[in-house]
């Protein structure tokens, strides 16, 4: 049966060729918005807390700051409203999942930039 499911996503959901992206990196995630008849394009920049799931129900989760408040959002990859993402800065993180930047605040929020 997983096979069978793992097909039918592999053959049916159209893949967008996105950029190669993880936990810690800082990028730019543009997608459409429909009010009414008139349709425009947003953009998210902030950094990725995690990216989970596999296959067509992979999801990633955006952290920026809005102010003082913190605003997460959690983008399906294989979202139509999607457009495109821009990977701003490569972070340099140690795990895949970073959690504890939700509690860093000022200086301590940082993530050293990774070489190419």
């Amino acid at each position: 049966m997983e096979s069978l499911v793992k097909f039918v996503q592999d053959e049916f959901v159209a893949k967008k060729d996105f950029p190669e992206f993880g936990a810690g990196d800082t990028i730019t995630v543009y997608y459409e918005i429909r009010e009414g008849e008139k349709v425009r394009t947003q953009f998210f920049r902030g950094v990725v807390i995690q990216r989970r799931g596999s296959g067509s129900s992979e999801t990633f989760t955006i952290r920026k700051m809005s102010g003082t408040i913190g605003v997460e959002r959690i983008f399906p990859v294989n979202l139509p409203a999607l457009q495109k993402i821009e990977v701003n800065k490569r972070g340099k993180v140690r795990r895949a999942r970073i959690y504890y930047f939700r509690g860093l605040t000022g200086k301590k929020a940082r993530i050293k930039e990774r070489r190419h």
